[in-house]
């Protein structure tokens, strides 16, 4: 099928993204991540998911009560952050079941060794004496949450293109089988920016599994308070010098003068020269001030919206019903193809 974005003149390409509710988000993803969905979604027709059903590929580490409450609290940051459910789809994946009966389609055409190769899966089932399906087959999930909604572009980061490939490889397959169904989406690795690094290790990426094992010092949160943010950053890995150039410093200081640099949007020469000839301790407080700024009103319409269950709670099924005027129109040319189905 053509893309969406060829279907007229004026017509923007569709995004698909999403994130797991498996911890609460860190100043990481909204640098690296939720501040550039909010930025293009006057550019973009853009289709925002919370990824539930993906944490349950190793159901025995999740707690039902839990789980719900993550993805309601992911989704309620996404709004917070800016993103606006009028010029965005926000919805709870396990909210639409178009995307399940999908992934079983996909699961059907899928051969076992494309699933077997897949670098996560190697990665995660390494040294486990028994995995979950789940686990192996989770690609023809993500391919279902791409395709059904005639995605264009899915916003990657290098280690996730496979899953993208994989996806155009399950479309083109399954078009071979039963005849053309789907918009085959492209992968779109965003320009080099901003990559937000552990403040307990700045040789390390900030790590949502290492932010919810609880490690001391590893990230800001975007719920946390002055005092924890103050706290986390005051006591950032630097360095015994005194260099705040950031072509020149440790890993350390190159970490919170990125923070700084993507949180202000001014260029870093001018960030440099705010901070030269003071010491590492000028900088942690100028970046503390940053980062409290920035949150400010993240964690303000957060409290709003988990505080009115029922605001979220509208919000969320408004997105699930737009999600499924997408999602059920390609099922239905799924179901036909294959011949299942009224």
């Amino acid at each position: 099928m053509e893309p969406h974005a060829a279907a007229g003149a004026e017509a923007r390409p569709r995004v698909f993204s999403g994130m797991q509710p498996t911890s609460s988000l860190h100043i990481g993803n909204y640098i690296g991540a939720l501040k550039h969905w909010v930025a293009g979604q006057d550019e973009r027709d853009n289709v925002f998911c919370v990824v539930d059903l993906h944490a349950l590929t190793i159901p025995e580490a999740v707690d039902p009560a839990e789980l719900r409450a993550r993805s309601r609290s992911v989704a309620a940051l996404y709004l917070a952050a800016g993103i606006d459910p009028e010029r965005s789809v926000v919805f709870v994946q396990s909210h639409v079941p178009e995307h399940a009966e999908a992934s079983w389609l996909f699961n059907c055409v899928a051969p076992l060794g494309w699933l077997q190769r897949m670098t996560q899966f190697k990665s995660k089932a390494h040294g486990r004496e028994s995995v979950g399906s789940g686990l192996l087959t989770y690609p023809a999930l993500m391919a279902a949450d791409i395709l059904l909604h005639d995605t264009d572009e899915v916003p990657v980061g290098e280690d996730q293109m496979q899953h993208v490939e994989l996806t155009r490889d399950l479309a083109i397959r399954f078009h071979h089988l039963f005849g053309e169904v789907f918009v085959l989406p492209r992968a779109v690795v965003p320009p080099a920016g901003a990559r937000v690094m552990g403040f307990d290790d700045p040789e390390a990426k900030m790590s949502k599994s290492t932010a919810e094992a609880g490690r001391p010092g590893h990230a800001v949160l975007l719920t946390d308070p002055p005092d924890a943010v103050r706290k986390t950053i005051m006591s950032a890995v630097t360095d015994s010098g005194r260099e705040l150039r950031f072509e020149h410093a440790s890993p350390g200081v190159r970490n919170l003068l990125t923070v700084w640099q993507a949180l202000d949007g001014r260029p870093m020469p001018d960030i440099e020269a705010e901070v030269a000839g003071r010491g590492y301790g000028d900088l942690k407080k100028r970046v503390v001030e940053v980062v409290v700024e920035a949150l400010a009103p993240i964690r303000a319409r957060y409290g709003e919206l988990m505080g009115d269950p029922a605001e979220l709670d509208a919000l969320l099924a408004r997105g699930a019903e737009r999600a499924r005027e997408t999602a059920a129109r390609t099922l239905a040319r799924m179901r036909a193809a294959v011949g299942v189905g009224a």
